[in-house]
């Protein structure tokens, strides 16, 4: 099958990515053989590639977006049947018997294992995943649009909840990418005023045809002082920036797996009036699936910006470069 793989990790200037060919995997026990349909880019992907994100393996293949249909089964699986389709995304195990996974902090376990830098994911024309981490997708909606959901929208969702927003309350997005894009539409169908701070011209512009209350730049102050704030943009020293737009007891939520180094705090500016700081780890399936449902019901706008299979090197070099509206999305 054709494939791309993390072959040297390095600036995206030098090309780390690599395209070549590989078997097709064959599913594991309790595992689901899927051929993809999509798979989107995320910023992780970028991570991975650039070193950042240090390889978990030798030249592994990224994505973990992915949208595909089950073509087969590992022995002894009870999963859905061929050509059902089905979402591959980031989280593929967990050890199920941890103090984590048993109080259903899933996200937290030392033993969990991820898509596209455990195992290969979605840069290639098959994928593998065990059966009990593959959702269920819809059959209406195109490929290209359910993509981004898998982890943008899940993972955007999981920092919405860490982030402690009020109902109706007043919400900062810093960065407007890909899972921004569609936190933001959740919120505001929530009931909540977004504003958005983001370096990127043609990204404000996207925010407020989505309904954000204002969009400034991404060092700019909020109109307003904000009750709760999510940091989608992997910069450290907006971290600060960011803190000090919150209003007493306001919670910034750090979504990001990968941030630059942040500033030295100052505690009466920035932390005091019980201003909290918080990471946000992974997901769990639960997250997934209540986000997926929000999804249905809501039916967010999914900006995409689609690339060819042979293309995934150059929608990586966009990313980077902040070139791509919404998500970017590659289709075999």
């Amino acid at each position: 099958m054709d494939a791309w793989v993390v072959a040297r990790p390095g600036p995206i200037a030098m090309h780390p990515l690599e395209r070549t060919r590989l078997p097709v995997p064959v599913p594991g026990p309790g595992e689901l053989l899927v051929r993809v349909e999509a798979c989107a880019v995320c910023r992780t992907d970028l991570h991975l590639a650039e070193g950042d994100l240090a390889p978990r393996r030798p030249r592994t293949v990224p994505g973990h977006e992915v949208v595909g249909r089950v073509e087969g089964h590992g022995p002894g699986t009870d999963g859905p049947p061929a050509g059902t389709r089905v979402g591959v995304a980031w989280l593929r195990s967990t050890c199920g018997r941890c103090r984590y996974c048993l109080r259903g902090a899933e996200n937290l376990c030392p033993a969990s294992t991820y898509t596209g830098w455990d195992a290969d994911g979605g840069y290639a024309e098959y994928v593998t995943v065990p059966a009990d981490f593959a959702y269920l997708l819809p059959e209406e909606g195109a490929a290209e649009t359910l993509a981004p959901l898998l982890c943008a929208g899940i993972i955007g969702y999981r920092a919405l909840l860490r982030s402690d927003l009020p109902l109706g309350g007043r919400l900062g997005i810093y960065g407007f990418g890909a899972s921004a894009h569609l936190t933001a539409q959740i919120a505001i169908a929530q009931g909540a005023a977004v504003h958005v701070m983001t370096r990127s011209e043609q990204a404000r512009e996207l925010a407020m045809t989505l309904g954000a209350r204002s969009a400034v730049g991404a060092w700019d102050a909020p109109p307003e002082p904000l009750d709760a704030a999510i940091l989608f943009a992997p910069v450290g020293d907006l971290v600060p920036t960011a803190l000090a737009a919150l209003d007493r007891g306001g919670t910034l939520a750090v979504a990001g797996i990968h941030l630059t180094d942040i500033p030295v705090l100052n505690y009466e500016r920035h932390l005091f009036q019980e201003r909290t700081l918080r990471s946000v780890t992974a997901n769990t399936r639960a997250d997934g699936r209540v986000f997926l449902d929000l999804a249905a019901s809501y039916r967010p706008r999914v900006a995409t910006t689609p690339y060819p299979f042979d293309a995934a090197d150059q929608a990586l070099a966009d990313l980077a470069a902040d070139r791509v509206e919404g998500a970017a999305v590659l289709l075999p």
